[in-house]
């Protein structure tokens, strides 16, 4: 078997490089939703971990129970923020597939 091109390799690495940079791009823009008490709060995070917007059902808060609100946010973040992570670690494994291919070439 011969050996790669080195030009053909740095080529491929700059390529993929650039499919990266736009996968991080586009994971910035997309959002997903994790929620608690049964939706009544749901937490809306961003492909960059960043938690965008908290949404609580107007009857969560006349409850006035000061407790449970602050721990349905605290779950609703931390599930808004799994499904990011998740859905971030989906999108770089599809990507790096390419990767693994040229790396089983040499």
């Amino acid at each position: 078997m011969s050996q790669p091109d080195m030009s053909e390799l740095l080529k491929r690495a700059q390529e993929m490089q650039q499919r990266m940079a736009e996968l991080q791009r586009d994971l910035a823009r997309r959002t997903t939703e994790g929620s608690a008490g049964g939706g009544m709060v749901t937490a809306v995070a961003t492909g960059e971990l960043r938690i965008l917007e908290i949404r609580i059902e107007p009857e969560l808060i006349s409850s006035g129970d000061q407790a449970m609100l602050q721990d349905l946010i605290a779950a609703a973040a931390n599930a808004a923020l799994a499904n990011a992570q998740r859905m971030v670690q989906e999108e770089m494994q599809k990507a790096a597939g390419p990767l693994q291919m040229l790396q089983g070439q040499s």
